[in-house]
């Protein structure tokens, strides 16, 4: 069992920045044994992957409307993922969730059995 609680989203005007964070735990969970991955979704579309890092934070992959933008990274000692995103837009406004995988590649949102409850970003113009 893994408990995933996001924290940090709110309401940024165009061009700010937020860091989304990402508390992982669990009886018999170890953080370094997982993939952990960002997705969003905003009303009436399909969740979509934002971006992934290894479970040794030393490979990490992100969606082009993303890149450049967006980074993640994880610290092991405090079990937490973190995604900072700078350069906000209107369209990056969308539920935020974090999800974590034993999958080493995973960016499709069924390769991850576990889900946190999401934290909402609002991007005003």
């Amino acid at each position: 069992q893994v408990q995933l609680v996001e924290s940090g989203g709110g309401l940024v005007q165009a061009g700010g920045s937020l860091r989304l964070s990402c508390a992982a735990s669990g009886r018999t969970f170890s953080f370094s044994n997982y993939t952990m991955g960002w997705f969003r979704q905003a009303p009436g579309k399909e969740r979509e992957f934002v971006a992934r890092i290894s479970w040794s934070g030393g490979s990490t992959y992100s969606a082009d409307s993303v890149k450049g933008r967006f980074t993640i990274s994880r610290d092991g000692a405090k079990n937490t993922v973190y995604l900072q995103m700078n350069s906000l837009k209107p369209e990056d406004t969308a539920v935020y969730y974090c999800a974590a995988t034993s999958s080493a590649i995973a960016i499709r949102p069924y390769d991850y059995p576990s889900w946190g409850q999401g934290t909402q970003v609002t991007v005003s113009s």
